[in-house]
């Protein structure tokens, strides 16, 4: 009789047994580097004029997968520039690094048979502007500043073999434009950084 019984759950208890084996095997960490470009669309505000100059950044991520759909993730980003202000009698210039710290929400599309696997993403973090005031040309009295940040984006990722992606993106950085501590350069305008990235990430 015990035996009957067995054969009669052994069935069932396989199927239940599924989801949780399957969510097991998921690879839920996703770890990233890209390359990327920053550029940064002009400002105007309080008669001051700026342009940043346009440079190559650095992106470093992790995303945590909640499920296929969902993800969470927190990025580190770095470039330099220099911050140019233009007055109606004069030129301030900045040359700074700036490093952005930031997290997102992620909704993710599956993988599909031709392993494409698009996303979109919003989030928010702050930029550190730290002035090299050892460069010529960098304004004396320039200070370090912080900025609040509103992060978009969207991309894929191409799956190359198992575990191994190119990631293609492209993410948009908005925030307070930095005055550096610097009354002359306080515009009180909001910036905008287009940063389009190439990379590869990696899944486990």
């Amino acid at each position: 009789m015990r035996k009957h019984v067995a054969v009669m759950v052994a069935p069932f208890a396989a199927v239940l047994s599924l989801p949780s084996s399957a969510f097991a095997q998921e690879q839920r960490h996703e770890v990233s580097v890209q390359g990327a470009g920053s550029f940064t669309k002009d400002s105007e505000g309080n008669g001051i004029s700026q342009h940043t100059t346009d440079s190559g950044a650095f992106l470093a991520n992790y995303r945590y997968h909640l499920n296929r759909w969902l993800a969470v993730e927190g990025n580190y980003g770095y470039s330099r520039n220099t911050y140019q202000n233009f007055t109606p009698t004069n030129e301030f210039a900045v040359n700074a690094n700036a490093r952005q710290t930031t997290g997102a929400l992620v909704l993710t599309i599956p993988a599909s048979a031709i392993r494409l696997e698009p996303y979109v993403l919003v989030g928010g973090g702050v930029v550190a502007f730290d002035p090299r005031t050892d460069v010529i040309g960098t304004i004396a009295g320039a200070d370090e500043e912080t900025k609040a940040a509103f992060l978009y984006g969207g991309g894929a990722n191409v799956r190359l073999v198992p575990h191994v992606a190119l990631r293609l993106e492209y993410r948009g950085l908005a925030y307070g434009r930095p005055d550096f501590g610097l009354t002359q350069l306080d515009s009180d305008a909001t910036a905008h950084t287009a940063l389009p990235t190439l990379g590869g990430s990696f899944r486990f």
